[in-house]
């Protein structure tokens, strides 16, 4: 708390203060009214002051409140993660027994599956051989359909050309 030169300690200023300063007249003084109107200045700024600092102070209580309520998640996290990764530890324990008797299992699945599916290969091949044979077929029979579409496409193009040229001569014909 600092003390200006008249004995009034900053902070114990109100803005209410301010404004009702009176000053002494004498001789050749102050002009009343721009000391008055300063005074009114310095006093609507100061209140914005009080206003703002005890903004920040609200402010600054909720931000500690904030702080504290962060610290104490922190902390529940930490022992969170600590538990955690014990169970983990548990849990991959556990995880490479049990992988290592699926493994176990699952090679003997394998052997079995592996019997199975070269008789089942056998027969796949059997069957590849019989749909390239009937892939040949059906491409034989589908490009016959298809030149024989063409050709007929062919005859009815010969047809309409000639068609045209008949409706050009009988036009040219009749003109007068």
């Amino acid at each position: 708390m600092n003390k200006t030169d008249k004995g009034l300690r900053i902070m114990d200023l109100t803005p209410w203060d301010i404004e009702e300063k009176k000053f002494r007249k004498c001789f050749r003084g102050l002009d009343e009214r721009e000391v008055k109107a300063f005074l009114s200045q310095v006093s609507s700024q100061f209140a914005e002051l009080i206003a703002e600092n005890e903004k920040l102070k609200a402010d600054l209580k909720e931000k500690e409140t904030k702080l504290k309520e962060y610290r104490e998640r922190e902390n529940l996290l930490r022992n969170t993660l600590v538990s955690a990764q014990q169970s983990a530890e548990q849990i991959r324990t556990n995880a490479e027994k049990e992988a290592q008797i699926i493994i176990a299992e699952a090679e003997l699945e394998a052997e079995r599956i592996l019997n199975k599916t070269q008789h089942r290969l056998a027969q796949i091949h059997e069957d590849i051989i019989e749909l390239k044979r009937q892939r040949t077929q059906l491409e034989v029979r589908l490009r016959s359909t298809i030149e024989s579409h063409l050709k007929m496409l062919e005859l009815e193009k010969k047809e309409s050309m000639e068609s045209d040229e008949i409706e050009e001569k009988i036009k040219f014909l009749r003109q007068p």
